[in-house]
């Protein structure tokens, strides 16, 4: 029964934030995609909360890669789109969100796994363009993708924070050296990532340095 609840609230929470994000309007499109990006990780807690099967569980984003797929091509979420098709951004996040559940809820059996990941990607991806955008400091192209300093110690800061709760919270017991070099290869990682394929490079490489640390 919880997991039936579990893909209800699921679908009711993702409807709603992208509802929500039509009042950030007026602030131009961008921020509408970026308050969507954020607020929707934060469905691993609810997975985490009613899901205790990997099947159940792969439901909610698998349906979204086939929703954001055909948003993508017919722009049937405006909100989520940019005007130009650059890169398949919605889609992978979808899909990086399905490959945590797949290694979290099946294989590790441990939803732990896939919290920083789920985080990271949308708290500190999203911060980091956020900032990048609006403080001014050094950039540089990585292929037709511009890059910010800033951006990239945002990007340090969110991780490494996410990194020291997850640590506490879940008794992880791992050292705080190690956890500044996850944060640094997840900084890294999102800095050479383009056209998009930070929503699935981001979430994979922060939740398996929990398996390898």
């Amino acid at each position: 029964m919880n997991n039936i609840l579990g893909i209800i609230i699921s679908f009711l929470f993702i409807f709603l934030i992208i509802g929500i994000s039509k009042f950030f309007e007026k602030y131009g499109k961008e921020a509408c995609r970026k308050f969507i990006h954020i607020s929707l990780c934060n469905w691993w807690f609810i997975a985490m909360a009613f899901f205790d099967n990997v099947i159940y569980a792969s439901i909610v984003p698998a349906c979204f890669i086939i929703i954001n797929t055909i948003s993508y091509k017919t722009k049937l979420l405006k909100v989520m789109e940019r005007e130009t098709n650059e890169g398949f951004g919605t889609i992978y996040y979808a899909i990086s969100l399905l490959i945590l559940v797949i290694i979290s809820f099946g294989i590790c059996k441990n939803p732990v796994i896939g919290l920083p990941g789920s985080l990271i990607m949308g708290y500190g991806d999203g911060l980091a363009c956020i900032v990048g955008t609006y403080i001014r400091s050094k950039k540089y192209k990585i292929g037709k993708n511009t890059k910010s300093i800033a951006g990239n110690i945002t990007m340090f800061i969110i991780s490494i924070i996410i990194y020291l709760i997850i640590n506490s919270v879940c008794g992880l017991n791992i050292g705080i050296l190690k956890l500044i070099l996850a944060s640094m290869i997840v900084t890294f990682v999102e800095a050479i990532s383009i056209k998009g394929t930070d929503n699935l490079t981001v979430p994979i490489v922060a939740s398996a340095i929990l398996l390898l640390i």
